[in-house]
């Protein structure tokens, strides 16, 4: 019978072998183990390619733990969904090979527990984050690693888990997480102030100036400014919005309607990892399926919000309500309209949903070389599930959703969804590669 040491005594033998791994991650580390996808010992090369079910776990543990901890705004959530799945995709990829690490340049031997390293290093991110989930948490890395035999294999694997999340937290050390970023109100037409029914202040505006994980900077891919006011194409999207997107006396279908609330809150990490197990992806594809699609996600919301910043355009149910201000003859104001949905706190253009929307469906697509994307995404708002065959239809539903449910004009999506197609595609070129 095989001894199952706790955590906590396994943490004094794993820092002793921390110094050793980090002498072996380096360039050319691997050539010591062995050279090729199955290098070093059967256990090593099998078990690797085998716990793919390892990274979907931890993944999952880090969006519960960020849930109960920081009860982030959705855009919130996925930036610490990023950080865990680039430390989880580098310990992994820094044993398996395959693809190009991010950021890094650590090695470990093959022979290391690749299911280990990822446990560890989303563990190490974790807790760094979220002190307070520390017991959750080491339970959680307890009964992981009591699932893997014992000895040098899960050994390094720990330690090398442990050095990729460090590097993780000290490349994003001061990156502008919750910095103070001022939106002075200026209630002019067409300028964004505070909407119904709360009249918050600009939400999360720290997003906007939020150092890039993949860009080389916020604003590297801002689209050119939203119609004027005064223009046909503003006129067509306000009237658009106002006829579709009302609470009531809308010409919305049921089925539109529904279109509207689905998207307000989706399950992706739950797809995605739904997807790597119904087509037997390993851990390496695996944590580069997370990593690529949750950054590309964070650059385009701080791509978007960076355009929210910068253009700071009044939503819909401002626009309507005061149409009679913005100098267009194409429009009439409604004082009463209100949209389905709540309209978040923060201005049109650009729209993060369709922005992120773009850059996901961009981002796997090139990852899994093909438009059929596959996926079964749960709606955690309805608690219903839809099947996206192609990445085209995915797309389109969540640019109708946001005018559907009020809350965005269709340039503010349209050219978000293209903005985040875009940034993904040069991202994409850069990182997460096969390895040569």
């Amino acid at each position: 019978m095989r001894n199952r040491r706790a955590w906590s005594a396994k943490r004094t033998a794993v820092a002793g072998l921390a110094c050793g791994v980090l002498a072996l991650a380096l360039p050319g580390a691997h050539a010591s183990a062995g050279s090729g996808r199955g290098a070093g010992t059967a256990y090593g090369a099998e078990q690797g390619e085998r716990s793919a079910s390892t990274v979907i776990e931890w993944m999952r543990t880090a969006d519960a733990t960020i849930e109960a901890e920081a009860r982030p705004v959705p855009p919130e959530s996925f930036v610490w969904e990023a950080y865990v799945s680039t430390a989880v995709y580098n310990a992994v990829v820094g044993i398996e090979g395959r693809f190009t690490p991010y950021k890094w340049d650590g090695r470990a031997p093959r022979t290391a527990s690749s299911a280990a390293a990822a446990a560890s290093a989303a563990h190490q991110v974790l807790r760094h984050s979220f002190p307070g989930a520390a017991p959750r948490l080491d339970a959680a890395l307890t009964g992981t690693l009591a699932k893997i035999p014992d000895g040098e294999a899960e050994d390094q694997g720990v330690a090398f888990g442990k050095l990729a999340a460090d590097h993780i937290i000290e490349l994003r050390r001061d990156d502008g997480r919750g910095a103070s970023v001022p939106f002075p109100a200026r209630p002019r037409p067409g300028v964004w102030r505070p909407t119904p029914p709360g009249h918050e202040p600009f939400a999360n505006a720290w997003i906007g100036r939020l150092r890039p994980l993949l860009l080389d900077s916020p604003h590297q891919f801002r689209p050119g400014p939203p119609p004027a006011l005064s223009s046909a194409r503003y006129a067509k999207d306000l009237n658009e919005v106002a006829a579709y997107g009302g609470r009531t006396g809308s010409q919305r279908t049921p089925e539109q309607t529904d279109t509207a609330r689905y998207f307000t809150n989706l399950d992706l990490l739950g797809a995605l990892g739904d997807h790597a197990t119904r087509h037997g992806f390993g851990i390496a594809e695996t944590a580069r399926l997370y990593a690529a699609a949750n950054t590309a996600q964070v650059d385009a919301v701080i791509t978007a919000w960076d355009a929210k910043l910068h253009y700071g355009t009044w939503r819909p149910v401002t626009a309507i309500r005061e149409a009679d201000t913005d100098g267009n003859p194409a429009t009439r104001p409604d004082r009463h309209w209100e949209p389905l949905l709540v309209t978040p706190a923060h201005p049109d253009y650009l729209s993060g949903h369709a922005t992120m929307g773009g850059a996901l469906m961009r981002a796997l697509t090139g990852v899994l070389g093909t438009s059929r994307v596959d996926l079964h995404i749960r709606s955690t708002t309805t608690g219903t599930s839809r099947h996206y065959r192609y990445a085209h239809e995915y797309e389109r539903d969540v640019v109708d959703a946001r005018v559907w449910g009020g809350i965005h004009t269709r340039t503010a999506d349209e050219v978000g969804n293209a903005t985040g197609r875009r940034l993904a595609a040069w991202a994409l070129r850069k990182y997460f590669r096969p390895a040569p």
